[in-house]
């Protein structure tokens, strides 16, 4: 049995130690708004904060964030987070949607850690992969919410 804080919960889980994070916020959790993509942690469908850090749950296993604070997109609040997801509304970022929780979690991440990104630092930050190529509105709305987190 492992402790694991997800979202502000302290929750005991009965799973192997290698089992990646992913599958116990998917089958154990029911937390299915946290998606697989790829399984190697390369396409950022699964990125959730870990002590406020992007990962890629799908590679990270449960025993490694035993002692630390997870947040899934469920659990995303804070000034930040809900200008990013007010700006992914207003811009109408999602196609499919399929990849835009992991995305929303990266970008949060970014904006934590620098508020107001260059395009260039959103290149270099940003590497989650939109199958659709909405990377335009993508950069739209992460700017959108460097200007809505400012003014709240």
């Amino acid at each position: 049995m492992l402790t694991l804080n997800i979202n502000g919960k302290e929750i005991q889980i009965d799973a192997e130690e290698d089992t990646p994070l992913l599958w116990v916020l998917r089958d154990n959790l029911d937390l299915t708004g946290t998606k697989f993509g790829c399984g190697i942690a390369a396409c950022g469908a699964c990125t959730v904060h870990v002590d406020g850090t992007a990962m890629r749950s799908c590679s990270v296993p449960i025993s490694m964030v035993a002692e630390s604070k997870i947040t899934t997109i469920e659990g995303l609040t804070g000034t930040v987070g809900n200008a990013v997801q007010r700006a992914w509304i207003e811009e109408q970022v999602p196609q499919c949607g399929y990849c835009q929780p992991g995305m929303i979690m990266a970008v949060s991440a970014l904006l934590k850690e620098t508020p107001s990104p260059t395009d260039e630092d959103i290149d270099d930050a940003i590497t989650n992969i939109c199958r659709c190529g909405t990377y335009p509105r993508i950069r739209k709305a992460i700017h959108r919410a460097v200007k809505l987190e400012t003014e709240a």
